[in-house]
C-alpha cells in the first residue's frame, strides 16, 4: 500500500510538472491524438486505434502511428510494416501495421516517433498507449476502460490495477468503456465471427470448430474465452502472461481440438504454425457520433497543444 500511495503520487506530481510548463512538451504541427489507459492492459485498445485509423482515412486525413512497441528488442526508432518481426517491433505494433496499412513508427521516445512520421505524409498522429508520455504533446486524449473490471480495488500499482489516480479519468476528452458505459461515457464492442488459419489456407465461421484449445496472452483472457463460449464454443483455456513470447511447445496439448487465439497472439506465433492452428481477429463496434466529436476536436482553430 505505501508504494501504491508513492506511485500515484509521483505520477501526479509528473503531470503537473509538465502542465505547469517546468518541463518541456513537445508540440507537432499536425494534431495529436493519444490513446491510452489508466488501468493496466486488457482494455480492447489496440481494435480501437485501427477503429480510429479507419475514420480518419474516411474522412479525408493521412495518419500515423506511434508507439513503445512493448515487448520487442528494438531500442531505436523502427518503421513497422505486416512484415516486421514482431520480436523485434513488438506484438501490437506489427498487428497494428497490418490491420491500418498507415505509417507504423515503434519508438521510446515518443516525440521523436511522432515526427519521424511527418515525411511519410501523416497529417493527424496518433500516440497509442500514451496517456502518460506527458512530453509528447497532444491536442485530445481518449482513454479505453474495461467495462467490467473498471477501476479494479481503486489502487494504484503495484496494489491495483490504476496506473494514475482515478480521477485522471474525468479529466480526458473522452471515455470510452468496453461493456456497459457509465454516464459520460462511450460504448464498444468487440465482434468477430470468422476464425482464420494461421498458416494462411483459409477460413471458417468460428462455431464450426465447435470444441477448442483456447490460448490468450492478452490483458484480459477471460474476456476472450467467455467471448468464445457465447459463441457456442465448447472452450479448454490456456492463459499466457501479457505479450508472451511463444513458442511451438505452448500450442502443443493433448487433444486433437483445433487451437484457437487471439490476433496478437498469432502474431507471434505463426512463423510455427501447423494445421489446427486458428486465430479470431476482432473488430471494435463504437458510436459513429464518437468519430465525429473527434473529427470535430482535431480540426478546431485553436493551437494544437
Amino acid at each position: 500500500m505505501p508504494l501504491s500511495v508513492l506511485y500515484c503520487a509521483l505520477g501526479t506530481v509528473r503531470r503537473q510538472l509538465y502542465s505547469r510548463g517546468y518541463r518541456q512538451v513537445q508540440r507537432l504541427p499536425v494534431p495529436v491524438i493519444v490513446v491510452g489507459n489508466i488501468t493496466v492492459g486488457g482494455t480492447g485498445k489496440t481494435p480501437f486505434v485501427v477503429w480510429l485509423c479507419e475514420q480518419l482515412l474516411a474522412a479525408g486525413f493521412r495518419p500515423g502511428i506511434v508507439l513503445r512497441g512493448y515487448g520487442g528488442r528494438n531500442r531505436g526508432l523502427l518503421r513497422v510494416t505486416s512484415h516486421t518481426d514482431s520480436a523485434l517491433a513488438g506484438d501490437e505494433a506489427v498487428l497494428l501495421a497490418r490491420r491500418t496499412g498507415v505509417p507504423v513508427i515503434a519508438c521510446r521516445d515518443r516525440p521523436r516517433g511522432a515526427r519521424a512520421l511527418l515525411p511519410e505524409g501523416c497529417d493527424v498522429v496518433i500516440a497509442d498507449d500514451g496517456l502518460q508520455h506527458y512530453r509528447l504533446g497532444r491536442r485530445v486524449e481518449i482513454g479505453i476502460l474495461d467495462g467490467q473490471r473498471r477501476f479494479g480495488n481503486g489502487y494504484c500499482l503495484p496494489s491495483g490495477p490504476l496506473r494514475e489516480h482515478r480521477k485522471r479519468w474525468e479529466s480526458l476528452d473522452f471515455r470510452v468503456t468496453q461493456g456497459a458505459p457509465a454516464q459520460g461515457e462511450w460504448g464498444m464492442r468487440l465482434e468477430g465471427t470468422w476464425a482464420y488459419a494461421l498458416d494462411g489456407s483459409g477460413h471458417v465461421p468460428v462455431h464450426t470448430l465447435k470444441r477448442v484449445q483456447a490460448v490468450a496472452g492478452i490483458g484480459h483472457p477471460g474476456r476472450f474465452f467467455a467471448y468464445l463460449e457465447h459463441l457456442g464454443l465448447q472452450v479448454v483455456a490456456h492463459t499466457f502472461p501479457d505479450h508472451h513470447n511463444y513458442v511451438p511447445g505452448d500450442l502443443v496439448f493433448d487433444s486433437e481440438d483445433p487451437v484457437l487465439m487471439t490476433e496478437k497472439d498469432a502474431v507471434k506465433c505463426e512463423r510455427f504454425a501447423q494445421g489446427g492452428h486458428w486465430y479470431l481477429p476482432v473488430t471494435a463496434a463504437v458510436d459513429p457520433d464518437l468519430a465525429q466529436r473527434v473529427l470535430g476536436r482535431i480540426t478546431a482553430k485553436e493551437g494544437y497543444g
